[in-house]
């Protein structure tokens, strides 16, 4: 094998420390230091100095959790620094130790077979960390809006199956009046009833009345309503922060906004997670993969295996699965309704939403290179390679020319078909 770093160094980094091996070739034969530091700042600058002094400027480390970020802080400004996934650099089971793994790690990446992740810029990775805070904080609301619902069911509170949403109006004030109220008056729960409501004012009485609620179970429902409130409170505050953040982005969350199915906070989630430079992603097929939207490749002697997606993309895939159930009910724009409908015959409609997530990305992955809004198109028009474009444009005027000939609009003998 070619040797591609003639100077590099492998890293095995751990919460308190990290072990770095320095490999110098020489002709074939390399030759390797070993040196242990510590993962406090001071040590860490020592490690920069150390690969510097020894003129090592290319350096791979596994992406172990987070352990690997304040390394990769301090030297990303003077280092070329590779963050390879766990599966291309894991030793052998068995026989693997601290020194052994940095050893490996080294040899590896020496020769070119580790497969770099993707790490974007320092800007980016700040609006990543706040948006990634935002999707907890909304899970959080989430969990909370179920407890508050089944509270009430436990304490013979059939509300839910009445109303559309235990946090309108009317399931609000009457959840309030149940709370803090001593005993229930079915008149003034009516007179609570707004709208439609009204119409069901039977059915909400009928299955709030014989309800058992102590007072610690009050308490309790107190709890997690303000624990609710709070969420939503933080998730405003935050989206105040991300807003600030996404400005010099504005452009491209512009750009975005124009997919049906994309708001702000999705086109947002997206260049936290992609960034705005495409260019760092070879193909929209490179891009689609990395963010788990595209079957696995798994054959083994002439049979083919589980081709299931992976389960990258942790935070990009749900907000862009959820960006595509907002598309196929999309009423402006029928394109990916017509796409899942056709998709979902014959795939079921799990397999058809995430065709549509990668449809999304792809065209987010054009737009954002060359700057275009949303055009519906089909992929094989844009993102086929050369060879297969011209066979189908051939295919094509074949198709044109026998159809002439059929309506004796041209003559046979006047034609030359490509070959």
């Amino acid at each position: 094998m070619k040797v591609v770093y003639p100077i590099c160094c492998g890293v095995d980094v751990h919460k308190s420390f990290l072990v770095a091996t320095l490999i110098t070739t020489e002709g074939i034969v390399p030759t390797y230091r070993k040196k242990r530091f510590s993962t406090f700042n001071n040590s860490i600058l020592d490690f920069k100095q150390w690969l510097i002094e020894n003129n090592c400027f290319d350096v791979c480390m596994e992406s172990t959790g987070k352990y690997y970020v304040p390394v990769y802080n301090l030297l990303e400004d003077a280092i070329r620094v590779t963050v390879a996934n766990p599966k291309w650099v894991s030793a052998v089971k068995g026989n693997k130790d601290d020194a052994k793994d940095s050893k490996w790690i080294g040899d590896l990446f020496r020769l070119g077979l580790v497969p770099g992740s993707f790490i974007p810029d320092k800007r980016v990775r700040i609006l990543r960390e706040y948006t990634r805070y935002r999707y907890k904080l909304v899970s959080c609301k989430s969990s909370e809006k179920n407890r508050f619902q089944n509270a009430f069911t436990v304490c013979n509170v059939a509300l839910d199956s009445v109303v559309s949403d235990m946090f309108g109006k009317s399931a609000s004030a009457i959840t309030d009046y149940l709370v803090n109220g001593d005993s229930f008056d079915p008149e003034y729960c009516v007179s609570l009833l707004q709208r439609s409501l009204k119409k069901k004012a039977d059915a909400v009485v009928q299955s709030i009345e014989g309800f058992k609620m102590t007072e610690e179970q009050k308490n309790r429902i107190r709890f997690v309503k303000a624990h609710f409130d709070f969420a939503e409170t933080m998730i405003g505050k935050i989206d105040q922060s991300i807003a600030a953040l996404a400005a010099p982005f504005e452009s491209a969350v512009a750009l975005l906004c124009t997919i049906p199915g994309v708001d702000r906070n999705t086109a947002i989630t997206i260049i936290s997670e992609t960034g705005a430079d495409m260019t760092q992603f070879s193909s929209s097929k490179r891009l689609c993969s990395w963010a788990g939207l595209t079957p696995s490749n798994n054959q083994s002697a002439g049979k083919k295996k589980s081709v299931r997606i992976s389960r990258a993309g942790v935070y990009l895939k749900p907000a862009l699965v959820q960006a595509a159930h907002a598309a196929v009910k999309c009423k402006d724009s029928a394109y990916y309704r017509i796409k899942y409908e056709r998709i979902s015959k014959r795939r079921g409609k799990k397999r058809a939403i995430i065709a549509i997530a990668r449809m999304m990305l792809t065209a987010v992955f054009h737009m954002l290179s060359s700057g275009e809004v949303f055009n519906p198109s089909d992929l094989f028009q844009i993102d086929i390679p050369q060879e297969l474009r011209d066979k189908q444009r051939d295919r094509a005027i074949k198709q044109a020319v026998k159809l002439l000939v059929s309506q004796g609009i041209i003559l046979p003998e006047n034609l030359s078909l490509p070959a």
